[in-house]
């Protein structure tokens, strides 16, 4: 189990975009991740015409390191660290180091 999973509230923590929070789209190679609305790049894109693609200036997003990355937690409005436990009933989930709190409730 990952302690960042796609769908999750995040902060970036460092670089150009610290203090933006963005919901993950994809994790990529388990190191880096995607986040909506968050390293956003122009891209100069080629037109081809045999796929009828125009050419021009994109803008896309970049891969964050997943370390520059914190969950949100919304009881301290900060990014917090989080931990993995097991449940009484058998369950694997991840809870907020600060406040205890589980963060899904499967």
């Amino acid at each position: 189990m990952n302690k960042i999973i796609k769908g999750d509230d995040v902060i970036v923590l460092a670089g150009r975009d610290k203090g933006k929070r963005g919901t993950v789209l994809r994790i990529l190679n388990n190191r880096q991740v995607l986040v909506d609305s968050v390293n956003v790049v122009k891209k100069h894109v080629r037109p081809n015409p045999n796929k009828g693609e125009t050419g021009g200036i994109i803008q896309k997003e970049m891969p964050v390191a997943m370390s520059n990355v914190a969950v949100y937690n919304p009881n301290s409005n900060k990014g917090d660290r989080i931990g993995i436990k097991w449940l009484e009933d058998g369950r694997k989930v991840r809870f907020f180091k600060s406040d205890g709190e589980v963060i899904d409730q499967d």
